[in-house]
């Protein structure tokens, strides 16, 4: 188990802002923990100690939008999803993070400029953003990678204006499937090592408290608002993982 107290003063706000996240804005900020608790330990130490963590949060979740989902959208999201964590691990000694990052990075920048344009103008922006089964993918690729599936995600669900209880609910069911999933790669490329697994336990003291604050305030928020923190978180999670790829490669 990890004893540097350094380490649990990035893992712990990062924990409870991915519950808070997880349990109101359909996951916006999960992005975060890895990049933060990376800050003190590499990115693959982090994201295996972050994986049990989010099955609990997911756990947590699911309960409170049980039966409040979108079977239409996750029946082509899925399956995209698990071909996409399957690339992930056979790819995982290839795989360049900085590439990754860049790559998400600018679509989810990209994003979120094209609905803060819609927003100025009141006229819609005419773009094809391409089907579920690409985002869909794409999403259990870098969930796999660095736990950074939600600005893919997000670029196909936003546009689709669910009830914002449909929408966090189809979310929290997508990524319950694909962190459980995730378990058996992880466990086959030899990730969830005893010591990861201890500090994992006592992260998951803070889950419940994040994923039941963020419910608290999912249903005392107006759908305008809520899809307004949607989009800002996007653009703070693209904005982190822009620049962590492009530093990746001048640094």
């Amino acid at each position: 188990m990890i004893d540097d107290w350094i380490f649990y003063l990035f893992a712990i706000p990062a924990v409870f802002i991915t519950a808070v996240s997880k349990g109101g804005f359909g996951g916006g900020l999960g992005m975060l923990a890895v990049p933060l608790m990376a800050m003190v330990i590499s990115p693959v130490q982090a994201a295996a100690i972050m994986l049990p963590v989010l099955c609990l949060m997911d756990l947590v979740s699911i309960w409170g939008f049980r039966r409040r989902f979108s079977r239409e959208h996750l029946k082509v999201l899925l399956p995209a999803a698990l071909a996409g964590i399957f690339l992930g691990a056979m790819t995982f000694d290839q795989l360049s993070e900085g590439h990754l990052k860049l790559i998400i990075g600018s679509v989810a920048l990209a994003f979120c400029l094209i609905w803060l344009v819609e927003k100025i103008s009141h006229k819609p922006v005419s773009m094809k953003m391409g089907n579920g089964y690409f985002w869909g993918g794409l999403a259990g690729f870098c969930s796999f990678s660095v736990h950074a599936g939600g600005p893919p995600l997000n670029i196909y669900l936003l546009p689709k204006r669910l009830d914002k209880g449909i929408y966090v609910g189809t979310t929290i069911l997508f990524f319950t499937v694909v962190n459980y999933v995730k378990l058996i790669p992880y466990a086959w490329l030899g990730l969830l090592q005893p010591g990861n697994l201890k500090t994992s336990l006592f992260l998951m003291i803070f889950a419940p408290i994040g994923v039941y604050t963020g419910m608290y305030l999912h249903k005392r928020i107006n759908d305008s608002v809520f899809y307004l923190c949607c989009y800002v978180l996007l653009g703070l999670a693209g904005t982190k993982l822009f620049y962590e790829g492009v530093m990746s490669f001048i640094g």
